[in-house]
Parts: C-alpha cells; structure tokens; sequence
C-alpha cells in the first residue's frame, strides 16, 4: 500500500510539474473549492466552471507558485476568490447589457432617438471590446470604470503595485482606443 504525499511534496511536485499531483490536489481540495464557488454563485453548473478553471489556471500557472511562500490548498483556494470575482463580474456584466437592450426595447417608438440607440450601441461595443483584452488590464479597466474605483483601490484590492496597475490602465486604453478607432467606433 502506497503512503498518500505529504501536503509539501504535493505541492513540491504539483510546482515541478508531476501531472500525479494535479491529479491528488484535486482530489483533496475539488469539493472544498467547489463548494465555495457553489455558495457564492448558487449555481451548481457556474462552480463546476469555476473549479475546472481553478485547477486548469492553477496548472498552466503553476511556475508562480512557490511551495516556500505557502501551502498549496492556500494558493488553491486563492485563486478560487478571484475566478468566482470574475464569474460574478461576467453575470453582473451580462445582466447590464440585458438591461440595457430591455431598456431601450421597452421605450416607446416616439421617445426612442438616435441618441439613446448609439448610447446602447457604445455600451455594448465598448463592453465587447473589453473582453478583447488581456485579462490584467480587463480587471483593472472594469473596477475603475463600474465599480469606480481609484488606482491606489484597485492596487489594494488586487494586491498589484501602484506602477502596474497604472500600466495597465494606460496600456487598456490605449488598446481600447486603437481597436474602436480599427473598427470606426472612436469619435
């Protein structure tokens, strides 16, 4: 009978690589990070998502993670916050634009203008376009633009530098800028 890995050579050999250990951390820690995702999102289908993108992330991801620094359940779970951040960012994002194509198809024929037509157009086009962004500058644009927040917030709350999240921010914009100027968006 085999001896099951200690939880250091788990996560020694999860950071070199041994496809044995994605197998056993999933094992060990597939249900605790399911759940949690189940609780935030109440979907069970939307945690499954949620988990498989935990371990597939945690694996091509695994040369950031440093055994030394903490466990590798941690690290796990970790990574779980911010996938169910984003899961809820992309419902939150999707019922935003539902609303606001109800909005525009509930108004009455009359009261509909040009206007309001190119306001639900940019909304949709802008939030489309963001999605064609690089995943550190997605986040960053997205808590600055609808949660409001500041750059120093979002360092704090994403844990990056200041000098990072400024970069991303320049570097979102200016992609955004080009790509609607590509697609004849930008005025």
């Amino acid at each position: 009978m085999t001896r099951p890995l200690s939880d250091d050579l788990l996560a020694q050999g999860f950071a070199d690589g041994d496809e044995a250990c994605l197998t056993e951390a999933y094992r060990r820690w597939g249900a605790l990070l399911f759940t949690m995702a189940f609780r935030k999102l109440g979907d069970s289908e939307e945690a499954k998502d949620v988990t498989q993108q935990v371990f597939v992330g945690a694996w091509r991801g695994r040369k950031g993670f440093d055994p030394d620094r903490g466990s590798l359940k941690t690290w796990l779970v970790g990574i779980t916050y911010k996938k169910i951040a984003d899961a809820l960012e992309r419902r939150s994002r999707n019922l935003r634009n539902h609303e606001a194509v109800a909005e525009f198809a509930s108004l009455d024929n009359e009261v509909q203008s040009a206007a309001t037509a190119d306001a639900v157009v940019d909304h949709v086009v802008i939030t489309d376009e963001l999605d064609q962004l690089p995943a550190p500058q997605q986040t960053v644009l997205r808590m600055a633009f609808y949660d409001d927040l500041s750059q120093s917030q979002i360092a704090q709350r994403t844990g990056m530098p200041l000098g990072t999240v400024k970069s991303h921010t320049r570097r979102g914009m200016m992609r955004l800028k080009h790509r609607l100027e590509v697609d004849g968006e930008a005025h």
